[in-house]
């Protein structure tokens, strides 16, 4: 299956992900590396988050500054 993705933060988060996979299958491989793969994938995991922040929200969400985040979304002042 190849992937189209739609925006060029989708493509990095896709190409961070298969990275990490990439990793994570590499060090399956390896003894006394399950605290190493639980971390990655913990990251897959908010990357994947991420993903589906941005799918949701499709142009209203960049991950292009620091202090990402939905631009639709006022935060209240507190």
């Amino acid at each position: 299956m190849i992937d189209e993705p739609g925006s060029p933060d989708c493509r990095l988060v896709i190409e961070a992900k298969r990275s990490l996979e990439d990793v994570l299958r590499v060090l399956d491989g390896l003894p006394h590396t399950d605290h190493i793969r639980r971390q990655l994938l913990s990251v897959y995991n908010q990357l994947e988050g991420m993903h589906d922040l941005k799918r949701a929200g499709g142009a209203g969400v960049s991950f292009r500054s620091s202090d990402w985040c939905s631009k639709t979304t006022d935060v209240p002042a507190g």
